[in-house]
């Protein structure tokens, strides 16, 4: 190794022990306020999800180069008009109305890439709906939600690690040049982890737990996934810059929007409308 190569790798390695910090302090921050308001549930978690899912909205719009004032003020409106309905009933046919309301608007003030700018309200709407819908319930709503958050922080805390300490071939370089096979594995392992401590507080029973544990996790990858190939697609590194070591809201909640949304859905299955966490941790 020549020696601005070594100079290059020992920088590489401060900018990576520096990042780690700041990942962790993010996190030490962001993680408790989230548990706490999940826990209260109600208005607390419903104005969280809200704020969020806004914020998604924008750095989307950020994205695919469509940020526009305009653009901005209408979705921003139905996402809070999505956050009033989940912060009272949430009857299929509110639900439905909101967001063919925010198709058609995005649709029609959009000046061009329509097509994203509808995406981007969809993701952002289902999000806030899977997100709020799981919470209701409430006997098993919290568990359920900390079931999901808990499998998408090991997703990435043990792809994050596996990734770093073993290498090997990439997963998809493509699209996630960063991502390895064994981030992959090491992500799936510590998702299981999740599960097993859920069946040790005696949360369902072993295998279907276990499933569901690795399920959510596959979801969370994919939806990492999804997020880098928006992102590639546009060329952009990162949606935004608001989370130290960690980006934008994107790139800290692609994984469990798509994690919430299949346990939103696998709870529907289940449990119905009223019932999505019961769907989800009864068995």
């Amino acid at each position: 190794m020549t020696e601005s190569e070594a100079a290059s790798s020992a920088k590489a390695g401060q900018e990576g022990r520096s990042n780690l910090l700041l990942r962790i302090a993010a996190s030490l921050v962001l993680a408790p306020f989230a548990i706490a308001s999940a826990y209260v549930g109600g208005w607390l978690w419903t104005t969280l999800v809200t704020a969020a899912t806004i914020g998604l909205y924008v750095e989307w719009l950020a994205v695919i180069g469509a940020r526009t004032p305009r653009l901005v003020v209408v979705g921003s409106v139905i996402l809070l008009g999505m956050g009033w309905v989940d912060a009272g009933r949430m009857t299929a046919a509110h639900v439905g109305a909101v967001v063919v309301a925010g198709i058609l608007a995005v649709a029609v003030v959009a000046p061009d890439r329509r097509f994203w700018a509808v995406i981007g309200i969809l993701y952002a709407l289902a999000a806030s709906i899977a997100s709020t819908a799981i919470r209701l319930d409430p006997v098993s709503g919290f568990a359920a939600l900390m079931l999901v958050l808990l499998v998408v922080w090991a997703t990435d805390i043990g792809g994050y690690f596996a990734g770093r300490l073993v290498g090997g071939p990439k997963l998809w370089p493509r699209v996630s040049p960063k991502k390895t096979w064994a981030g992959a594995i090491g992500s799936f392992a510590a998702s299981l982890g999740v599960a097993i401590g859920f069946v040790a507080l005696d949360f369902g029973k072993a295998i279907p737990m276990l499933a569901l544990g690795a399920a959510l996790s596959v979801a969370s990858q994919l939806g990492d996934l999804f997020e880098s190939a928006v992102k590639r697609r546009f060329g952009v590194k990162d949606s935004s810059h608001i989370i130290p070591g960690h980006g934008g809201l994107m790139d800290r909640l692609d994984g469990f929007v798509a994690a919430v949304v299949l346990a939103a859905l696998f709870g529907f299955l289940r449990g119905g409308a009223d019932g999505i966490g019961r769907g989800l941790m009864v068995w």
